[in-house]
């Protein structure tokens, strides 16, 4: 394991946050102000909690969390905002439905979702592509005007045009990539602000 790799997965579990990958969303937070007090959340991808505790201490009492995820498990949120868990797939009409059932438009949607890896490069880098597509295209339905939105993706092959995608849809869209991350990977982020519907 490398030495960033054990210094963030150390600082993690000495903050209570059950993986290193909150301070990927920490470092946005720091640096574009996704989540304000009292915003709607939605977490896609959500297990095993860390983006659903930080945006819970974030956004504080007055806001509100949702995660989404296929795999079920107890996420412990203590203080800040109430949480609530969907089991399920988000891409599902049926699932979309119980997530607008309880907050019908949300201030942020985050993802950090990542397809099973094959460990072949270019199929799960277009497998992330069509992943992070899927979350903007419900983006569109769960996202309120003004909104912000925060993807994991695989960079690579037809990235561009989903960048574009985004610049369609927000006032700002840019492509961040975290010090968290770990420079080998091909990993970044897709931020937009400000959706415009």
């Amino acid at each position: 394991m490398k030495q960033v790799q054990d210094h963030y997965f150390h600082k993690a579990k000495k903050a209570g946050y059950p993986a290193r990958s909150v301070y990927k969303l920490e470092e946005a937070q720091q640096k574009f102000k996704l989540l304000k007090a009292g915003d709607r959340v939605l977490d896609l991808g959500c297990q095993p909690g860390s983006w659903s505790l930080y945006a819970a201490r974030v956004i504080g009492p007055r806001g509100l969390v949702v995660g989404v995820d296929l795999n079920p498990g107890p996420i412990q949120v203590r203080g800040g905002a109430p949480f609530h868990f969907v089991l399920g797939d988000i891409t599902k009409e049926t699932v979309q439905t119980r997530v607008r059932s309880i907050c019908p438009l949300y201030d942020a949607i985050v993802s950090d979702m990542a397809p099973r890896t094959t460990g072949n490069r270019w199929a799960d880098q277009q497998h992330s592509l069509r992943l992070a597509r899927t979350v903007l295209e419900i983006a569109e339905t769960l996202l309120r005007p003004g909104g912000n939105f925060y993807c994991k993706v695989f960079e690579g092959e037809d990235f561009k045009e989903l960048v574009e995608e985004a610049r369609l849809r927000f006032a700002k869209a840019r492509v961040f990539k975290p010090k968290s991350s770990r420079s080998e990977s091909r990993e970044v982020f897709l931020l937009g602000q400000g959706f415009q519907g």
